[in-house]
C-alpha cells in the first residue's frame, strides 16, 4: 500500500475506484496522500453508481444528502444486517420493477408502499411465529407491498387492475395480482390458516394475492424459502404447487454465505425481466389497463398469417383452478387470441378486400402428443369480429382443461372476404399456428 505514495492523483483514483467501498474506505487510514483521494467524493460517486445505481446522493428514504459518501454510508448503517452483496441485488430487482413502471405503468407504481421498518418486520414474526427469509426481508425494506384507494377500483367487477404482478381474464373470471403490505400479510395469513387444512402449513405466509371473488393466495413458506400458489383444493386440504424450481433456492437463512436467494427474490426477478423484455406487456380494454400475463413473444406465443388476417395467440396456466387430485382435468389453462387485418386489407386469389368476417372455428387440443379435443363450432365467445385494416386487434380469450402438465392448441378459423350480411365471396380458412400450454417453471 505504501508504494501507493509515489502515484500520481489520476492513476490512484483510478485504481481506488477498482476496489469494493469498504477497501478503498481502510486505505484511508494508511496515509495523508491515501486519506484525500478515498475521500474526493467523485470516488463516492463512482462507489453510488456501480453498487446502488444512484445518480444523485440520495439516502435509502430517497432524501438528498450533502455528498455522495455520505449516501453511501447511511445505505451501508441501514442494512448493516444484512450481506451488502443481497441488499445491491434485491435494489437492483426493485429498480428494474419501478423502472418499467415508471415508464409504462406510472399509475401502478404509484401504489408501492415506502419501506418497512426492521421494528415491522420483526412484530410480522413475532405474531406469525415465523422468521422471514433474508432476500425476502429486504425486499420488505425497499417496498412494504401496495395500497390501493377508493378511486384505483374503477368498478366492482374489474376490482383494481394495479397489481404489479397483473394477471388474466377469461369469461367472467378476472385475476388480477399484487404485492401485500406486511399487514395484510399478518391478517390474511391469519385468516386462512384458521382454515381447515391448513395446520400442516404453519410456516407460511400470505405474499400476494388477487382482488377477485376466485381468489388467488401465494404463499411464501418461511423455513424452505420456497413459493407457493394455492390450487383448487386450497382450502380443502392446503393443495399449493410451487412457484419456483427448488433447485434454485439456496441459503435463505444463512448470512455467511454470498447466494442468498429465496423464491420471492427469483419470482420477482424473473417478472422484471419478462416485463423487460417483452414477453409481457399492458393490456387496455376501454380506460382499464393492467398487466397480461398472457406472453406476447415466440416460442411461448405464435403467430400466423393468412391473406392478410394475422393471428397471435397464447396461453397461461391457471393454477387457482387446477385441481391435482382430478384424473382429466387435472390443469387449467386460459389461452387469449389476437387477430387483426393487415393494412393492405385481405386478399383472395388475386382480389383485395377491406373487410373479412369470423364464420366459424376449428381447435384440435392435445395432451403431451394425444389428440384430447376436436372442436368445431360457429363463432368465439358468442362473436363473428369483423376485421377492417388499421383497426386494433380484436381479442378474446378463453380457457381448456388437461389431465397432463403440458400440451398444445392448433386450428383454423374460417373467414368470409367482405361480411357475412354481404359476402363478396367463398370462406376461405385462417391458420392458428400451435401455442404451447404448459405448467411454467416460475407460475405467475
Amino acid at each position: 500500500m505504501m508504494g501507493l505514495e509515489a502515484v500520481g492523483d489520476l492513476a490512484l483514483h483510478t485504481i481506488l475506484s477498482k476496489l469494493e467501498a469498504e477497501d478503498s474506505a481502510r486505505a484511508a487510514c494508511v496515509s495523508k496522500k491515501l486519506r484525500a483521494s478515498a475521500s474526493e467524493d467523485s470516488l463516492w460517486s463512482h462507489f453510488c453508481a456501480r453498487d446502488l445505481d444512484l445518480p444523485q446522493p440520495l439516502d435509502p428514504h430517497g432524501n438528498l444528502t450533502p455528498s455522495f459518501k455520505e449516501s453511501y454510508q447511511l445505505w451501508r448503517e441501514a442494512f448493516n444486517m444484512y450481506p451488502w452483496s443481497l441488499v445491491k441485488r434485491v435494489k437492483k430487482c426493485w429498480d428494474k420493477l419501478r423502472n418499467w413502471l415508471t415508464i409504462n405503468f406510472p399509475e401502478a407504481e404509484s401504489t408501492l408502499n415506502k419501506g418497512a421498518s426492521e421494528a415491522d418486520i420483526q412484530e410480522l414474526e413475532k405474531i406469525l411465529k415465523v422468521k422471514l427469509p433474508l432476500p425476502t426481508r429486504i425486499l420488505y425494506r425497499f417496498h412494504d407491498g401496495q395500497d390501493f384507494e377508493d378511486k384505483h377500483f374503477p368498478n366492482s367487477r374489474v376490482g383494481c387492475p394495479l397489481g404489479i404482478i397483473g394477471g388474466y381474464s377469461f369469461y367472467d373470471l378476472l385475476i388480477n395480482v399484487y404485492l401485500l403490505p406486511l399487514r395484510q400479510v399478518i391478517s390474511e395469513t391469519e385468516e386462512i390458516t384458521r382454515k381447515q387444512g391448513f395446520s400442516v402449513r404453519s410456516k407460511c405466509v400470505v405474499v400476494a394475492a388477487s382482488f377477485t371473488y376466485i381468489k388467488k393466495l401465494f404463499f411464501l413458506n418461511c423455513t424452505s424459502g420456497q413459493l407457493y400458489v394455492g390450487t383448487r383444493n386450497l382450502l380443502a386440504d392446503g393443495e399449493m404447487l410451487p412457484c419456483v424450481p427448488n433447485a434454485l433456492i439456496s441459503s435463505v437463512h444463512d448470512c455467511s454465505v454470498d447466494q442468498q436467494q429465496d423464491a420471492m427474490l427469483l419470482w420477482l426477478e424473473e417478472h422484471g425481466r419478462r416485463l423487460e423484455n417483452g414477453i409481457i406487456k399492458l393490456r387496455q380494454e376501454e380506460n382499464i389497463r393492467s398487466i397480461s400475463q398472457f406472453p406476447e413473444e415466440s416460442p411461448l406465443c405464435s403467430t400466423a398469417i393468412t391473406n392478410g388476417v394475422k393471428v397471435r395467440a397464447s396461453a397461461v396456466f391457471v393454477p387457482e383452478l387446477a385441481n391435482l387430485q382430478h384424473t382429466s382435468e387435472k390443469y387449467l389453462f386460459a389461452y387469449s387470441i389476437r387477430m387483426s387485418l393487415l393494412p393492405e386489407g385481405c386478399f383472395i386469389n388475386g382480389m383485395t378486400f377491406s373487410s373479412c368476417q369470423l364464420h366459424c372455428r376449428h381447435w384440435i387440443i392435445r395432451a403431451k402428443d394425444v389428440v384430447v379435443g376436436d372442436v368445431n363450432g360457429e363463432a368465439v365467445v358468442g362473436q363473428y369480429p369483423l376485421l377492417h385494416p388499421g383497426d386494433s386487434e380484436f381479442v378474446y380469450e378463453s380457457y381448456t382443461p388437461l389431465p397432463f402438465s403440458s400440451g398444445s392448441i392448433e386450428g383454423s378459423f374460417a373467414f368470409i372476404p367482405g361480411s357475412l350480411r354481404e359476402p363478396k365471396g367463398g370462406p376461405f380458412d385462417v391458420a392458428v399456428a400451435q401455442f404451447p400450454l404448459q405448467v411454467p417453471d416460475y407460475i405467475f
